[in-house]
């Protein structure tokens, strides 16, 4: 393990709330809520404003209502969240060629490959400078961890939060770890977590003290001896900027349990083709296709059939698909579909063609899938709120929320002061939904907005006992 703090982990803080509240001036300072608004919705983010209440991601929807009920929800807006990921995702290979997404908002950059960190001081300069550039360019904050190792940064971001800078001084990692929970580590969720428990063990010292026989025999010897090295801060995995795609999959959860099983083949058939526009999108094809089924009590289902060789026609998908389905007995109602690709590869076999039976439908037949899922919607849920739109009169807003036959928007931008609140009908022909707006007019900074010494609020280091 290298000695030198140049492994950077970046997590955007509150991400999917925060754009939003940089997207809608009203918003700032107040409980945002992202996620899925139906009665089975789960939250995605919550803001710092609305983890006071107890909300947190993952959470169901319902449960959030409950703990922060004057709080604004807001469905996801996921190409305005790419947008901003992209940009920030930017500047981080423009320190280093060796940069490992972990989701739309969370990164590992080797510093040191990019000839950006060599040291202590140069790493600290490097993430303050990074911290600014990412305000600068998309008006949001970010947390940066700096070690010596991939977990470490990890741990080190988390203590940063929210929009700070963390570096572990080397020498002290075994220090740091000792008194943390066993959940910190890697790998250890919440059923190991509660293994260890039961065998008495709840911090990272408690692991080293049982010794690396006792964690072996707990876990077994892959899981067993990766944590024992852990527990030790010994953590040599690389930054690797590539990470080797294994699937393509697309699934829908739905507000009320699917009976007519017509309608649970239109849905596979759907879910189908979009996971094929996904899978083209890569560029890639593949052999094995999966079906996925969670019935009314919540019993999972998972079939899949391998094909004699990779495709990207939907047709064929489609078809696999629908076999599998025949299989499952779905008359007591289902709660989720979902369809998935492996066994993935850059190219196809044309002679799978054979496999379907009919013509192929082009993908291009958007007309179709949005028929299908938009076939038990009523209009005034099309408005759904957080989404972007315009009218011909006062200009751009956001959906503040819809129902029987009116739309509440309030009109503002990223840049304006809060905005004021109208309604119309569902149906104004003056409205129509609208692009996000870019959330700053600015560029990258240039070098010298952070000069030497220059002190950033939020830094800190974590070592001898120093606070985060």
């Amino acid at each position: 393990m290298r000695t030198a703090p140049t492994i950077l982990h970046l997590d955007m803080d509150a991400f999917y709330a925060s754009a939003e509240q940089a997207s809608k001036p009203s918003l700032r300072g107040k409980a945002v809520i992202v996620g899925g608004l139906g009665p089975r919705g789960v939250v995605a983010t919550a803001s710092y404003e609305a983890r006071v209440f107890g909300v947190h991601s993952a959470m169901p929807m319902a449960q959030a209502r409950r703990l922060a009920p004057n709080a604004a929800y807001l469905v996801p807006r996921f190409d305005f969240y790419r947008a901003i990921s992209e940009q920030v995702m930017g500047l981080l290979r423009a320190l280093s060629p060796l940069v490992e997404p972990l989701s739309l908002d969370e990164a590992f950059v080797d510093l040191e490959a990019g000839g950006a960190a060599w040291d202590e001081a140069s790493a600290r300069l490097a993430g303050a400078k990074l911290r600014a550039d990412i305000r600068a360019v998309t008006g949001l904050t970010g947390s940066v961890g700096l070690a010596a190792s991939k977990m470490l940064a990890k741990i080190a971001s988390e203590q940063a939060k929210p929009d700070g800078l963390v570096l572990i001084e080397p020498g002290t990692e075994r220090a740091l770890l000792g008194p943390m929970s066993v959940r910190i580590l890697p790998g250890v969720g919440p059923a190991t977590g509660d293994h260890l428990r039961r065998a008495g063990i709840t911090t990272v010292e408690e692991i080293v003290e049982a010794g690396e026989d006792e964690v072996v025999r707990l876990l077994g010897k892959a899981h067993g001896h990766g944590l024992y090295a852990m527990a030790l801060a010994r953590d040599d995995r690389a930054v690797v900027a590539e990470r080797d795609t294994k699937s393509v999959s697309v699934e829908d959860t739905y507000d009320v349990d699917i009976h007519d099983r017509v309608r649970v083949r239109l849905e596979v058939q759907r879910l189908a083709d979009r996971c094929v526009r996904r899978l083209r999108g890569a560029g890639l094809s593949g052999r094995t296709i999966v079906l996925k089924v969670r019935r009314y009590d919540f019993s999972t289902l998972t079939r899949s059939e391998t094909l004699r060789g990779p495709t990207d026609d939907p047709a064929v998908v489609r078809e696999a698909a629908g076999r599998l389905l025949e299989a499952v007995d779905t008359t007591g109602g289902v709660r989720l579909l979902g369809v998935g690709v492996s066994g993935l590869a850059d190219y196809t076999q044309e002679d799978l063609f054979a496999q379907a039976a009919g013509e192929p439908v082009p993908l291009e037949e958007e007309a179709v899938e949005e028929a299908v899922a938009e076939e038990s919607v009523s209009a005034e849920r099309q408005w759904r709120a957080g989404r972007d739109v315009r009218h011909a009169e006062y200009g751009h807003g956001w959906v503040q929320g819809s129902g029987l036959g009116r739309v509440t928007v309030r009109f503002e931008t990223p840049g304006s002061e809060p905005g004021r609140v109208r309604t119309f009908r569902t149906e104004d022909p003056d409205l129509e939904p609208a692009d996000p707006l870019p959330l700053t007019s600015g560029g990258p900074v240039e070098p010298s907005a952070s000069e030497p010494g220059r002190v950033v609020e939020g830094e800190s280091s974590l070592g001898s006992g120093a606070a985060g």
